[in-house]
């Protein structure tokens, strides 16, 4: 393995960061983004029991903002409890905007790197097949061993780019998936909030 990346040349050693950086990033969101821990089932039947009994107090509303995203919405929902529907909703929308911007985090560098390491990728065979023609230029084509090293370069920068490409991409695109597929879950739970707080939303015209 160390001999691969010998013979990639300096271009390894960037592709190798994207690499780590990669996994890291993939193993943080695999973590963050966990449905219990982004918008967990037990809030709003605890928020209901509470608004029922009369105890939602500013300590509770402190309570459910510390458990996750979706109470951090919530929370900023219930704080306007007293407001009227429209103002209670401008707020958890506001909420949930940053909650989003906070769950989408390294997903943009994700993406970067997935559209980067190929061409870093294409750089290296570029720079290799360069040296191939300066090993021609030098000593003709009947030395193999000079115009080997210049196509394993070429071959190795770019199949290690590709590597690091493929799977940061596979992962960007269901990450993005899933903290679309969670924001739809919030605004549900927000939307029930709501209800449960101003009743059933009055028919048109009534």
């Amino acid at each position: 393995m160390l001999e691969l990346i010998r013979s990639g040349g300096w271009l390894m050693a960037p592709i190798l960061l994207c690499s780590g950086l990669s996994l890291a990033i993939v193993i943080e969101r695999f973590l963050s983004l966990r449905k219990p821990g982004v918008s967990p089932e037990f809030l709003i039947p605890q928020i209901k029991r509470w608004a029922e009994q009369g105890v939602l107090d500013p300590e509770r509303i402190r309570a459910v903002e510390q458990t996750s995203p979706l109470g951090r919405i919530l929370a900023a929902g219930l704080r306007c409890a007293d407001r009227d529907r429209d103002i209670m909703k401008e707020s958890i929308e506001e909420s949930g905007r940053h909650v989003v911007l906070q769950l989408d985090r390294y997903l943009n560098t994700l993406g970067t790197i997935a559209a980067v390491t190929p061409l870093l990728g294409l750089l290296g065979t570029v720079v290799g097949m360069i040296d191939v023609f300066a090993a021609i230029t030098t000593a003709g084509v009947g030395n193999a061993q000079e115009l080997s090293g210049g196509i394993s370069k070429a071959l190795i920068t770019t199949a290690s780019g590709l590597v690091v490409a493929i799977p940061s991409l596979i992962f960007f695109r269901y990450f993005t998936g899933r903290v679309e597929e969670l924001t739809v879950e919030m605004e549900q739970q927000a939307l029930i909030l709501v209800e449960i707080i101003h009743g059933d939303r009055p028919d048109d015209g009534s």
